[in-house]
């Protein structure tokens, strides 16, 4: 049996108060709390992102911001790239990251896309079409290296 994962695509002032509770809730699950990272997580910048959402059940299990050239890199971005915990058996990553890329080329009408990558996740996002384009750095204490998709 297939586990079918939906995806919304929507702009800030989109989101429903709902929505935007539990994207939220998702990256601090894991950003903060399961990679044990003390960081402000809600940074300012949400309200210029695209917001990618992955609903299973009618709840958000999968999420990506994406961001034009020039607000990160030079290239447009993809990141808080995040599938809850109880559901990565599912492998709904690569979906979230195909609907992202397709994103990009809507929203912002580009195919080069820059991310800042947690390192143990390079070869997924190899497989996606990425390159390495940096050395290691740390982000948050956490090691991270640029990637490139164009």
């Amino acid at each position: 049996m297939t586990t079918i994962i939906t995806f919304k695509i929507k702009r800030f002032n989109e989101l429903s108060l709902d929505e935007l509770y539990n994207l939220l809730k998702l990256r601090s699950e894991v950003f903060v709390v399961e990679q044990n990272c003390v960081y402000l997580d809600i940074d300012g910048k949400d309200d210029k992102a695209i917001h990618v959402l992955g609903f299973y059940n009618d709840e958000i299990v999968a999420y990506t911001r994406l961001f034009d050239k020039g607000y990160y890199f030079d290239e447009a971005s993809i990141g808080r790239v995040v599938v809850s915990p109880k559901y990565r058996d599912k492998k709904w990553g690569y979906q979230l990251m195909e609907v992202s890329i397709n994103a990009v080329q809507t929203y912002f009408n580009d195919t080069k896309i820059t991310i800042s990558a947690q390192q143990y996740l390079a070869k997924f996002y190899q497989s996606l079409g990425f390159e390495q384009t940096s050395e290691m750095y740390l982000e948050d204490d956490i090691p991270h290296i640029q990637m490139k998709k164009n």
